[in-house]
């Protein structure tokens, strides 16, 4: 049986109506069905503005297109273009602009890779080809539902940090006389304080793991390839460097030889000689833009990373892969530390959502993925701050260590476990004579 030739449908436009003494009208036509369309002419940019009013109903498609037409009035009298930037051009715009504060010294150039990372998510909501033309304060007003539903696992801290980078780029746009309003509206994401969305961190047990897989991950039996065994050996020093100097992810990647200012040797409570190493986190690298210098155990990891790069001099980052600099200037590439990070992870037993491994007891138990947990490079430092509070580290001498405050210290990295508890609870105290406290 033949196909019915498919009819073509036409754009005659009917049931035209002027709108505003005629500076615009709508209409109807039969490719758009029953829907009101826009249609005004722009003199500044000589092309007419065509869009969906999206509506049936005659009153509601007037009172839209009166607003619409008020709108695009507005952006002409302003010198806003009307057919302007796309999306994705003004992201990138907006990315090349936050850039020139990298260079100046007033972001790190962390915090710009996070904008971009931001951004990036607004693309997969809103398509980088739209234009900024179509856009309204309301357009972003369900964002969270929208990122939630895409991906269930993003905090809403997360959420609304990209909801404010978002305003952010809009206000520049602003500015920028690329569209004719200041900031989006969305809506509010209610936030407890048990929702923060914090990193997770190790648990001893499982920091143990992760030190004894390292042992078979660097080893040539497992990692025959002597370039890949070298990327291995300078992932496993860099994990004792971050736990061990509690630096932030940024600050140690950015970290060059000339930040390594030395070695010492001192003896701890037990007469025990601890080799120590100074480094320097440098203001332009610091995420709160101050210089410090941390003292801390691991010296002989430095020694030992220096023993595996091939790039010695003052100005080359300490952590490199070995011809993956072609100027001297390069470090390791976000999807090589994707790449050894999953490898730990999957080598621990968290790497996978549903998996099982004996407990203690001798039992089968299912464990929670890295992923689910947030478990990160970042929780490296979590760790290491949290095992020099549970040493009795004083939160003001951690404080100075890793530039936090010390609320954000207990807000943030502070995990109370259960033996953190129990030694707290068998201190005794007494009050002297004098008025002075006396632990026992």
């Amino acid at each position: 049986m033949a196909r019915a030739k498919r009819k073509n449908k036409s754009n005659i436009k009917t049931d035209v109506t002027p709108i505003l003494d005629g500076i615009s009208y709508i209409f109807k036509c039969e490719k758009s069905g029953e829907v009101w369309q826009f249609r005004m002419y722009v003199r500044t940019d000589r092309q007419n503005y065509r869009c969906s009013l999206k509506t049936r109903d005659l009153e509601s498609a007037k009172a839209r297109a009166v607003e619409k037409s008020m709108e695009i009035s507005s952006m002409v009298r302003q010198d806003v273009k009307v057919f302007g930037l796309t999306l994705g051009e003004l992201i990138k715009e907006y990315l090349d602009y936050r850039m020139n504060d990298v260079i100046i010294g007033d972001i790190v150039i962390g915090r710009h890779m996070a904008i971009r990372s931001q951004l990036n998510n607004l693309k997969r909501i809103k398509s980088a080809d739209t234009k900024l033309s179509e856009l309204d304060r309301e357009c972003l007003y369900d964002y969270y539902q929208t990122r939630k539903l895409e991906n269930h696992l993003v905090t809403k801290v997360s959420i609304r940090n990209e909801q404010a980078t978002i305003n952010a780029m809009f206000k520049y746009a602003y500015r920028k006389s690329h569209i004719p309003f200041e900031k989006l509206n969305f809506r509010k994401i209610k936030v407890s304080k048990d929702e923060v969305g914090r990193r997770d961190t190790f648990t001893m047990e499982e920091y143990n793991r992760l030190i004894k897989f390292m042992k078979s991950y660097v080893s040539k039996k497992e990692c025959p390839d002597d370039e890949e065994r070298i990327e291995r050996l300078i992932i496993r020093d860099y994990v004792f460097i971050s736990t061990n100097t509690c630096a932030r992810v940024g600050e140690i990647r950015q970290m060059r030889n000339r930040d390594v200012l030395g070695f010492t040797t001192k003896k701890d409570s037990k007469g025990k000689d601890v080799p120590l190493v100074k480094v320097r986190v440098r203001k332009e690298t610091s995420k709160v833009r101050l210089q410090r210098d941390i003292t801390c155990r691991g010296a002989n990891y430095f020694t030992r990373l220096s023993k595996n790069t091939l790039y010695k001099d003052d100005n080359d980052f300490l952590f490199t892969f070995n011809g993956n600099q072609l100027e001297h200037d390069k470090t390791i590439t976000d999807r090589k530390w994707k790449k050894h990070w999953y490898a730990l992870m999957d080598g621990i037993g968290l790497g996978h959502n549903g998996e099982t491994m004996l407990n203690k007891d001798g039992e089968e138990e299912e464990i929670e993925s890295h992923r689910f947990r947030k478990l990160e490079w970042y929780s490296l430092r979590h760790f290491g701050i949290g095992m020099r509070i549970a040493s009795g580290v004083s939160l003001v001498d951690i404080s100075k260590m890793t530039a936090t405050s010390i609320k954000h210290i207990t807000d943030t990295y502070l995990h109370y476990t259960d033996e953190m508890a129990e030694s707290a609870s068998l201190k005794n105290f007494s009050i002297s004579e004098d008025g002075i406290i006396e632990s026992f």
